[in-house]
């Protein structure tokens, strides 16, 4: 999104039943549509009387709401079954009215859906605009010829998520941002700067900016292109203009050239960022502005460095995400994908994999400006198909649009080290795979030679030799065995083909320890991104049950293999990554007397997607005095544990161990303490305690000031503690919620994986003693008091202030 704080294009739009709001170039129009699931016959039609169809902002995500005439989003009998946590999809329609002022007549009106799933048919005024089938790629149309300037303009959108298409929750309908854009008829064409940085040093960079200008009039036109780059705290630090004489219904590319002198480079540790101000004056008058964020860094790999960020090696600490937002569902606010990349962030990730699908603006931006490489994803399936309704469809007619969209969108953001043309795709191995994977390889490097191109490959054999040939990196999934003294697939394939740079692109939790080690030992593995970082709602409980996969999985509509929940709370195996990636970190879980969760005898040994059964949980009354089994992970030397202020014993802590430790301990209530050394000084520490019957309602929030915008979020942590404050991590009470003031409660969740209450309604069940609930922010400032309150608990209160955006 372009932050235009220089010279403004400024129009008056009036949204129909709402007040007058200023118009810039580019307008977010997520207020106030008209929404109706299932059909409507007539509804693109300009006329269509929607007065009775339901009223609400975008994002928006009606799977995960709950089914019609039910307290609950989960069905057992849903099409979409495992693959989508067995939510419903479906047909609906989005209808938006806008008055446009006739002062804007003779301007062009640009259209843009940031992601709609699936299958979008969009008509304007009564007139089809267009369709778009895949339901990840940001499109847009061009409305000129279909927008009224001083009528009431009606945008009708059919959107059809039908039968089986996904392989995970993928949600339905328009859940990221929409645009209305309005040009002058001489304009930056959409999407029409690129910024490259092909010399970078500490002394000087080169920053070269190409600028796609149209000229929608019929005559031929002189103008000037000026570029201006400013630093981070607006001090202008180069600039650049020339003169164009640009054609009448013509597009033209033009070139600049800015030295920076002492550049701050953008890295994973100090995300620093530039703007680019471009702007077309015709007669010394601004007729078009753009912002472009960019950063300046280098990039390069190869088989003795692995990958180098600004001429240093960097080991990628990587995860796969899917795009959900967990209890919001598919619905991308851009404060959930920023919190997204925070927590990710503070767990020790430096990568990302945005899989397998071109992920949200919002969340690049919030990669660009917190320091997370990415890795772009296209598609998960070519011309063979996964699932009967899936892309595949669609591939041979959409993929150049499709990977046009990701490229040209995306080109600009420093986060981005990678192109990914696919994951898994079924042709991988045949000739017909290879030859795909050239044409898309081949059309990526046309829109952008500056980056790698890749793909996620699994079944790795020599077979894939001929399909790993047409890529720059080699993704491969799954390369790790459990047996640590075998020979890796890395190293047998770098000695048969020594000029492969390999990353893990998908490894099981399970393999974490192995699949690190290899980043570690050898040079030309550069990363390993784990399955996953973050959990997701559908392929459901591939961390517990796993495959193969079956309908009677049911209830359970989460995938449970996350290092964090879906709550964004750290799971145990993401302590263990902290061992693997940092230093003096310690932990402590138990493994319970039963299992958590009923176990699948059936599953596959292949199937590694969970973790070890451990809690952080020393609650075990009725198990008094039987042994049970504590395991401390640390990246400590020695590692010390008591029980009650006695100790346990020390125990060395090293790659020989994996970094775990195990004690048997016969169980008694009160303190686990775990102590880590550095040789004789004590580096970290680490405790459970026995929790006593809860007494009341917790809550804090991660912001307890957001912007009065209608968009912004508050994460809020309800916890029933004890007397004492400690949680119980047993404790399933039913918690209700009111709220009051300018604000709204639009999602409460608990992170339990075979839970199916709603995340609509205003209570949830606690799960481990928490749950969690999400505010979103109104359009006027003041405070919003959220009350929590359970039978036989002291009951809570927290206020979150609601401020006025910033000029």
């Amino acid at each position: 999104m372009y932050r235009l704080f220089f010279v403004t294009y400024l129009c008056l739009l009036s949204y129909a039943l709402t007040a007058q709001n200023l118009m810039h170039r580019e307008n977010l129009i997520n207020h106030d549509w008209h929404f109706h699931r299932g059909g409507a016959l007539g509804a693109e039609s300009k006329d269509y009387n929607d007065e009775s169809w339901r009223r609400l902002d975008l994002p928006h995500d009606w799977s995960i709401e709950d089914i019609p005439g039910t307290n609950s989003p989960f069905d057992s009998l849903a099409i979409s079954q495992v693959n989508g946590g067995f939510t419903h999809g479906g047909t609906a329609w989005y209808r938006k009215h806008l008055m446009v002022p006739a002062e804007l007549k003779g301007n062009k009106f640009i259209l843009q859906f940031d992601g709609v799933y699936m299958n979008a048919h969009v008509w304007v005024n009564g007139k089809f605009v267009g369709k778009h089938p895949y339901g990840y790629s940001t499109f847009w149309f061009d409305l000129t010829q279909f927008c009224i300037p001083g009528e009431d303009n009606v945008i009708a959108v059919k959107v059809m998520n039908e039968g089986e298409n996904s392989r995970w929750y993928s949600g339905s309908g328009i859940y990221r941002n929409v645009w209305l854009k309005v040009l002058n008829p001489i304009h930056i064409a959409q999407w029409g700067v690129q910024i490259s940085t092909p010399v970078v040093s500490a002394s000087e960079a080169i920053v070269e900016i190409k600028t796609n200008v149209t000229n929608d009039t019929n005559e031929n036109d002189d103008c000037v292109l000026s570029t201006k780059i400013y630093d981070n705290a607006k001090r202008e630090v180069g600039s650049s203009k020339i003169a164009m004489n640009i054609n009448s219904n013509h597009s033209s590319l033009h070139q600049q050239r800015i030295t920076i002198d002492k550049p701050a480079l953008w890295s994973t540790a100090n995300p620093n960022l530039y703007t680019a101000v471009s702007e077309i004056l015709k007669n010394d008058k601004v007729i078009d502005q753009t912002e472009t964020s960019f950063g300046i860094r280098s990039i390069s790999y190869d088989t003795e460095h692995g990958f180098r960020l600004n001429g240093e090696v960097l080991l990628m600490k990587g995860g796969c995400i899917h795009h959900d937002n967990g209890p919001l569902g598919a619905k991308a606010y851009d404060r959930a994908e920023e919190r997204k990349i925070e927590l990710l962030k503070a767990s020790g990730y430096n990568a990302v994999r945005s899989a397998h699908n071109p992920p949200s603006t919002a969340l690049l931006n919030a990669c660009d400006k917190l320091g997370m490489l990415v890795i772009n994803e296209a598609f998960d399936m070519w011309s063979e198909a996964k699932n009967p309704h899936d892309y595949h469809l669609y591939f041979e007619d959409w993929w150049k649009k499709d990977i046009e969209n990701m490229v040209l969108r995306d080109f600009n953001h420093p986060s981005v080290i990678m192109w990914s043309t696919g994951n898994e795709i079924p042709e991988r191995g045949k000739p017909k795979g290879a030859e795909i994977s050239k044409n898309l390889s081949d059309y990526v490097k046309s829109l952008d030679n500056t980056r790698p191109v890749t793909a996620a490959v699994n079944g790795l054999s020599p077979d894939k030799d001929p399909y790993f040939a047409t890529l720059d990196l080699a993704g491969y999934n799954y390369p790790v065995g459990g047996d640590h003294n075998k020979t890796s697939i890395y190293e047998i394939d770098h000695q048969r083909v020594n000029d492969r740079i390999m990353y893990c692109s998908e490894s099981y939790p399970l393999e974490a320890f192995g699949s690190w080690m290899s980043v570690l030992d050898l040079p030309y593995v550069f990363g390993d991104f784990v399955w996953t970082a973050f959990d997701y709602l559908g392929e459901a409980s591939i961390g517990w049950r796993g495959y193969m996969q079956k309908n009677d999985f049911y209830p359970w509509n989460i995938a449970w293999c996350g290092d964090l929940d879906i709550c964004g709370w750290k799971r145990p195996q993401s302590y263990y990554r902290d061992v693997l990636w940092k230093e003096n970190q310690i932990s402590i879980f138990v493994a319970p007397p039963t299992p958590t969760f009923p176990e699948n005898p059936e599953r596959e040994s292949w199937s590694k997607w969970h973790w070890h059964d451990v809690v952080a949980d020393w609650n075990w009354q009725g198990h008094e005095g039987k042994i049970m089994e504590v395991i401390v992970y640390s990246s400590c030397e020695v590692v010390e544990l008591f029980q009650n202020g006695k100790s346990m014993g020390k125990k060395n802590n090293n790659r020989s161990n994996e970094f775990k430790t195990t004690w048997s301990v016969p169980y008694s209530s009160g303190e686990l303490k775990a102590i880590g050394y550095k040789g004789r000084k004590k580096a970290s520490q680490s405790s459970l305690t026995t929790a006593t019957i809860p007494e009341k309602i917790a809550m804090s929030a991660d912001r307890n000031i957001i912007t009065a915008n209608g968009k912004d979020l508050s994460y809020v942590t309800v916890e029933l503690i004890d007397k004492n404050g400690v949680r119980h991590p047993k404790a399933e009470n039913l918690i209700s919620f009111e709220i009051e003031g300018p604000g709204e409660i639009i999602s409460i969740a608990n992170a339990n994986p075979v839970s199916t209450e709603s995340y609509m309604q205003p209570m949830r069940k606690t799960w481990q003693g928490r749950a969690m609930v999400i505010i979103k922010s109104g359009q006027s400032d003041g405070v919003i008091r959220l009350k929590a309150h359970s039978e036989g608990l002291e009951a809570a209160t927290i206020e979150i202030s609601i401020s006025k955006p910033s000029e």
